[in-house]
């Protein structure tokens, strides 16, 4: 069994951010690939939860709705009700330091300031499970301004556009993983 952890933040109002890459890449996981169950809250695990197999394996889609910051929360619960060990979750986030349309994929490394990760690396006890970093910062970093009011704006027209092809790179690094 494995675990895809899109990071966010629950709600309309953060929907559409740069601080909910992750579930929006969750969320087209959800739809792009077949044999996935509808969304779900699942009060145990803090988190909307869909559920799918690919090639034999099952495989839970998590939305945690603990808002970013607390999203080990959901980590550990989920972990503790299937023993799962940390190796068995990758965890898609945005990433400011890295430009948009870029990501890395990652095992065993720090949060590099993430809080999202950081809840998540404190809860499991671990850093050894493998991250996603997309990128949605400028080229010019000077242009952002103040990160936690650039990461919950919208994306721009273009950006939006772009998404797509990105979306659609993720979900292939995410098979390979799987």
């Amino acid at each position: 069994m494995k675990a895809i952890i899109g990071l966010g933040n629950p709600g309309k109002k953060y929907q559409s951010t740069r601080h909910n890459i992750g579930f929006q890449v969750v969320d087209q996981i959800q739809s792009d690939w077949s044999g996935f169950s509808g969304w779900q809250k699942n009060s145990k695990f803090q988190a909307e939860i869909s559920e799918g197999n690919i090639d034999g394996n099952k495989i839970l889609l998590v939305k945690p709705f603990t808002f970013m910051n607390d999203s080990g929360l959901s980590a550990q619960a989920i972990s503790h009700f299937y023993k799962m060990a940390p190796m068995d979750f990758i965890v898609v986030h945005d990433e400011v330091d890295l430009e948009f349309g870029k990501y890395k994929v990652q095992h065993d490394v720090s949060s590099a300031g993430h809080n999202g990760v950081k809840s998540i690396i404190k809860h499991l006890s671990t850093q050894m499970f493998y991250r996603i970093r997309v990128g949605v910062g400028k080229e010019n970093k000077q242009k952002q301004g103040e990160t936690s009011k650039f990461v919950l704006n919208s994306f721009s027209l273009i950006e939006k556009i772009k998404l797509k092809k990105i979306k659609a790179e993720l979900l292939e690094e995410i098979k390979e993983l799987l």
